[in-house]
């Protein structure tokens, strides 16, 4: 069970991004000296030992830290059958009583900062870009001195979970920039500021714990700085600053069993952040490279049983079809231990490094096969988003009791037959024990109502053929259903394979 928490106001997600920036310009309430002038930090930083006080350094920097609000509009769903797998047909035929959705406010509270004089803002992605329920109707931030201003989403990526916005106004703003983080070693004093549970210019000190810190939560992006400084809600998309005024992390989770902080807080590092926040503040998508396999690292008890070094390498476990893993010849079972000439281990995961490289790039892999070294060359793709990779990836449990989302529900097949599929995937077949070739759909929900329900239907079994046609799509699907309408018939006849039987043919009638 994972037991990162994430630190943020409205909704859970992991937060990512860094910056490491210096104070340059004058606040508007009173000029501020550029935090890297020789005199400052000789006042400001001690030569030896811990410093004797942050307050120097703190009121330089504590101007171009921000609080990042925003107000989103929810679709509010007053349907007593929510969260069904046929809550939107009970809505059709008159479960809402005719009433349409009703929308309610929201808000989200995180922090960002200061990165230009004309008012470009950092902050964590999930602060500012709001669920699939909702419309974000406003971004307001707020100065430390109370003042406000409007501001627009200029780029967001939710993959690395940065987000850049920028203040509506003709103001010239204080502002920090990005420092070399890759310098940063362990037991280094940090300083952090944002608004932790709403409390605005909150600061707090520590040190580095970690460099390079791998959570376990997957992904490109799992490679933190690690530190003991204070990050609670609201700390989210806030500077982690070194002694001289450099950002060198954005707070972004933090690992606790009670929600607050037990001194174990994660920042994604600025060396990692400071090209992406970059490509956006220019406008352009983030690209990355992707190689299309499903990896688990190598813990002990694996390199025992393959006989390898400790902390090197992961272990193939899935191998998605028509990728560049696949069309280089990797398979389930290999070890990658290297990838374009970077040694595989915990602080740099696979996912890391092919993320960092250009799609289209041709980079040699090297795998533990059998005892054996081997080097493979794969092409590169554009990594697709997270929702595509999860669908890629996704695995089916036919005894799951969980609903769907209504929203992957097709409407007429849903209010015709009662039945919720998806498409069959070679994963989905994988679950189900079927061959990764066959075609179909897959049961994903029944409604008990329904004569498919009352025929014994279930989650799991695949719908081969509709009137002896095959059914790849729901498209297909619906095809045979208004085809049976059509012609007059009042039921449309199933091909059904489930799991461990023949397949057989079972007539469903229409509603």
């Amino acid at each position: 069970m994972n037991n990162v928490r994430y630190v943020y106001g409205l909704t859970s997600a992991l937060l990512v991004g860094g910056a490491a920036v210096s104070l340059m310009t004058g606040y508007p309430a009173g000029a501020q000296v550029a935090q890297n002038d020789e005199a400052v930090m000789d006042r400001v930083v001690p030569v030896e030992g811990a410093p004797a006080s942050f307050a120097d350094l703190t009121q330089q920097l504590q101007p171009a830290v921000v609080n990042i609000s925003t107000r989103q509009s929810i679709e509010v769903n007053r349907n007593p059958f929510a969260g069904t797998p046929f809550a939107e047909l009970f809505n059709r035929r008159g479960g809402n009583n005719g009433q349409q959705p009703q929308r309610r406010e929201a808000n989200s509270l995180g922090s960002g900062f200061i990165i230009s004089a004309d008012g470009f803002v950092v902050t964590n992605n999930h602060v500012v870009s709001p669920d699939n329920r909702a419309r974000l109707e406003e971004i307001t931030v707020t100065m430390p001195d109370g003042t406000e201003y409007q501001a627009e989403l200029v780029g967001a990526d939710a993959q690395s979970d940065l987000a850049v916005l920028k203040i509506q106004s003709s103001e010239t703003f204080p502002f920090v920039r990005f420092g070399d983080s890759s310098q940063t070693r362990v037991g280094e004093w940090v300083v952090a500021i944002g608004n932790p549970f709403g409390l605005g210019g909150t600061v707090t000190s520590g040190i580095v714990s970690a460099v390079y810190r791998n959570t376990g939560q997957g992904g490109a992006y799992d490679r933190y700085i690690q530190t003991d400084a204070s990050i609670n809600r609201g700390n989210s998309g806030g500077p982690l600053f070194d002694m001289r005024g450099n950002v060198i992390g954005i707070n972004n989770a933090i690992f606790s069993p009670s929600g607050g902080s037990v001194g174990i807080g994660f920042a994604i590092p600025a060396e990692i952040a400071a090209p992406i926040v970059d490509q956006l503040k220019q406008g352009q998508e983030i690209e990355r490279g992707y190689l299309g396999v499903s990896l688990e690292p190598i813990n002990d008890d694996l390199a025992d049983s393959l006989g390898l070094e400790r902390n090197r390498g992961e272990i193939v476990q899935i191998v998605t079809d028509d990728s560049p893993a696949s069309r280089a010849g990797l398979r389930p079972g290999d070890v990658i231990v290297g990838v374009n000439g970077r040694e595989v281990t915990s602080e740099q995961s696979v996912s890391f490094i092919v993320a960092n490289i250009e799609p289209g790039e041709s980079v040699p892999v090297e795998v533990l096969r059998e005892g054996r070294t081997i080097t493979v060359n794969a092409t590169l793709a554009r990594r697709p988003s997270e929702e595509e990779i999860a669908q890629q990836t996704q695995t089916f449990d036919p005894e799951s009791e969980e609903p769907m989302d209504p929203e992957a529900s097709d409407e007429m097949i849903a209010e015709k037959l009662g039945l919720q599929v998806l498409d069959l995937t070679p994963q989905i077949a994988r679950s189900l024990g079927v061959p990764t070739e066959t075609t179909g759909l897959v049961i994903g929900a029944v409604d008990p109502n329904s004569d498919a329900g009352r025929k014994g239907l279930r989650r799991g079994d695949i719908i081969l053929s509709a009137n002896y046609q095959e059914v790849a799509s729901t498209e297909a699907l619906r095809e045979q259903i208004a085809a049976a309408e059509s012609e007059g018939r009042d039921a449309v006849l199933l091909r059904i394979q489930r799991r461990g039987m023949p397949a057989r043919f079972l007539p469903v009638r229409l509603r």
